[in-house]
């Protein structure tokens, strides 16, 4: 890119996909170098690291459809993030990022000199994720072969950050949706290339290997075993993969997708389980979609792809996806309030069972 970010092209069309034609063209903008000042301090009190991102104040934010920066440049009134005429799929360094390789030199040890409070320079690498070049488009409305090539970008990437210096643990993920926080219409995700081993992976890991020393067993494959055999809470059932809402689900819509291999991440699936996994996954979006009834206004939701961190507990827990909104009802939202956002105990307005349920029933 013209500010020396790195683009990748995914190509699922020809002339493009067999290589006859190709789409790289030059990046015309007149761009600054991307600057970043990205720290990560620690919570001495919960044990955790926090990003300190002030430079990500001034990205774009919902900007007019003819001015969107992920759609094809031609499209919109100036330039975009991408260069081509129209694109399938592509990836590229974010120019806000958390995470970059190029960290400030000069991050003194410590908050105010303090041990107390030890920090650190942000490494790590922050991706975005176009899934089509169509504005108006959503994920669950992507034809099957596009989204195995989100798929096989994810896994791309997911190989290639984790070969990263610093890079303990990749994250691919979508937010959609204005309640969720989305700053951009168009469809897309990021992929978050972290530093550390983020505090869900790290709690998850914990209880895993209690389980394993426990019981011997595999803590993700017993939950996975569990669902399949209570099957009330199953939404959709592959060769290869299983969708279920969890019998602690917290969200008013919930579900995770959990491969019945034990593979760590995206970059472990083989053909028939990433083929599978394009069927599957756009089948449960199309259901959330539907959950409430209103095609018109689709519920905003999360969808992260967990997978194992690179240099440890790669054998204690398996890739899975956790998607969910925080619609409750029509036009409601699920707050997180006082009891779930101050004490992180969550308090769950829906059944698990019933949310299950009318999954299936929306797909019907």
């Amino acid at each position: 890119m013209a500010d020396g970010r790195e683009f990748f092209y995914f190509d699922d069309t020809e002339p493009y996909l067999s290589g006859a034609a190709s789409r790289a063209v030059p990046d015309t903008r007149d761009l600054p170098p991307v600057q970043h000042g990205s720290t990560m301090r620690f919570d001495v009190l919960t044990g955790e690291w926090v990003a300190i991102a002030a430079h990500r104040m001034t990205r774009t934010f919902l900007p007019p459809a003819n001015e969107c920066p992920l759609c094809p440049t031609g499209r919109g009134s100036e330039p975009s993030e991408i260069p081509a005429a129209d694109y399938d799929v592509v990836v590229f360094e974010n120019r806000f990022p958390s995470f970059a390789q190029a960290v400030p030199p000069d991050v003194p040890d410590a908050v105010d000199g303090n041990p107390l409070w030890p920090q650190r320079p942000a490494v790590g690498r922050c991706e975005v994720v176009c899934f089509t070049s169509d504005h108006h488009a959503s994920f669950g409305s992507l034809p099957v072969e596009r989204v195995r090539t989100v798929i096989e970008a994810w896994a791309n990437r997911t190989a290639e950050l984790s070969a990263l210096p610093g890079v303990e643990q990749v994250f691919p993920f979508e937010n959609r949706g204005k309640e969720i926080g989305v700053t951009l219409e168009h469809p897309h995700g990021q992929i978050y290339a972290y530093p550390f081993v983020t505090p869900r992976t790290a709690q998850l890991l914990t209880r895993a290997g209690s389980h394993r020393q426990r019981t011997g067993r595999d803590l993700m494959g017993d939950v996975l075993d569990a669902e399949r055999k209570a099957g009330e809470r199953v939404v959709l059932e592959g060769e290869h993969w299983t969708a279920f809402v969890p019998a602690a689900a917290r969200w008013p819509v919930e579900a995770h997708i959990v491969p019945h291999r034990a593979v760590p991440d995206l970059a472990a699936l083989d053909d028939a389980e990433r083929d599978e996994l394009a069927v599957l996954y756009r089948s449960l979006l199309q259901r959330f979609e539907g959950f409430f009834g209103e095609p018109e206004d689709p519920p905003p939701y999360i969808a992260g792809w967990h997978q194992a961190p690179v240099h440890t507990g790669r054998d204690l827990t398996r890739l899975h996806l956790q998607l969910f909104s925080l619609r409750r009802a029509p036009g409601k939202l699920k707050y997180l309030a006082g009891s779930e956002s101050g004490m992180g105990a969550w308090v769950n307005d829906a059944a698990p069972e019933r949310i299950a349920e009318r999954l299936r029933e929306a797909g019907a």
